[in-house]
């Protein structure tokens, strides 16, 4: 369960976000390599409507349960007896966590992840959104499946030296909800292009004001004039750039190579994000500011008329989610 207070520690949430193409998908499955080779608990989500990080990442074997077809097990797992949530009918993708929920976690005996996860060769475990079904087709939108890592998300009590590193659907997409605020860092991969740019230009404005931490990754670099171009449009917010890879293009095809054997000025690229991710501190007070916020604003929209309640009253006031407490 969730203890009351609020307190600061290491930041371990990642999205990689950015164009269709872009290489988000591959720098997500690299990074999280790069957390397991170094012996850091990990898991990747895969929260994209193309759904290949599982490929991207070395997989093998059926696909693992999909969180998105499993939302009625997930809303009852994670509502607990918070009294404030009667049933798992008046659970929406925002609800918040109250006295009684139950906590999400990254530890082996996680309820979430023993049902839900599968392991990689390299030791990375891996959750999928799901894709499209036939029942999906024409009816529903991307959202009702990437709704579940939202909430599982809110839910999620992370601890110290654990991962979290998310491939998100493609371009500003993340927009129509408010995960886009439940990373500690978000990393928006970005080709020396127009259109590449033009995406970061996207995000930088409509998180402005708010406490999202955005950096840029440059992808597909061959030349200076690439850097430049990067510079110019992302200035600080560039974090480094990867080159052209002969190992990427090894895994592209199916081919995992060690990740000692990275080319060493991408290695040294992918030690500066996790830099960068270390060294933001979490507020949980903000953090869970952001996830009342955006349940309100959905129960207004449309939540309370489709499930007939006032889900404003989910809140509990003054509750702060922080570490579990202990047994």
């Amino acid at each position: 369960m969730f203890s009351q207070g609020s307190g600061k520690g290491r930041l371990v949430r990642i999205a990689f976000v950015g164009k269709g193409g872009s290489g988000k998908t591959t720098a997500a499955a690299m990074f999280s390599r790069y957390l397991a080779d170094r012996g850091h608990p990990v898991l990747a989500v895969d929260a994209d409507i193309n759904q290949n990080l599982g490929e991207a990442l070395g997989a093998t074997g059926p696909a693992p349960r999909a969180l998105g077809a499993d939302l009625p097990w997930l809303k009852n797992h994670l509502r607990g007896n918070n009294p404030l949530v009667p049933s798992a009918e008046a659970m929406i993708k925002t609800t918040p966590p109250g006295p009684g929920s139950r906590t999400a976690g990254l530890r082996a005996d996680d309820p979430v992840l023993a049902r839900c996860a599968a392991a990689t060769p390299d030791g990375v475990r891996y959750l999928v959104t799901g894709e499209f079904d036939e029942a999906d087709i024409g009816v529903s939108c991307y959202h009702s499946k990437t709704g579940a890592v939202e909430l599982w998300l809110n839910h999620l009590v992370d601890g110290p030296g654990e991962y979290v590193v998310v491939d998100m659907t493609a371009g500003a997409d993340a927009f129509a909800s408010g995960l886009f605020t439940r990373f500690d860092l978000t990393v928006l991969v970005s080709e020396p292009t127009r259109r590449g740019v033009g995406v970061f230009h996207q995000y930088a404005a409509h998180t402005a004001g708010r406490d999202v931490a955005l950096a840029v990754l440059g992808n597909k670099v061959d030349e200076d004039a690439d850097v430049a171009y990067l510079r110019e449009h992302a200035g600080d917010a560039l974090i480094g750039w990867l080159g052209r890879s002969p190992w990427v293009r090894a895994a592209e095809r199916g081919e995992l190579r060690p990740v000692a054997d990275l080319e060493p000025a991408n290695l040294a690229v992918l030690a500066d994000v996790l830099a960068a991710l270390d060294a933001r501190p979490r507020d949980w007070e903000r953090y869970h500011r952001d996830t009342v916020e955006f349940h309100l604003r959905n129960a207004r929209a449309w939540g309370d008329r489709a499930t007939g309640l006032d889900l404003a009253a989910q809140v509990a006031p003054g509750f702060v989610p922080g570490a579990p407490v202990p047994a």
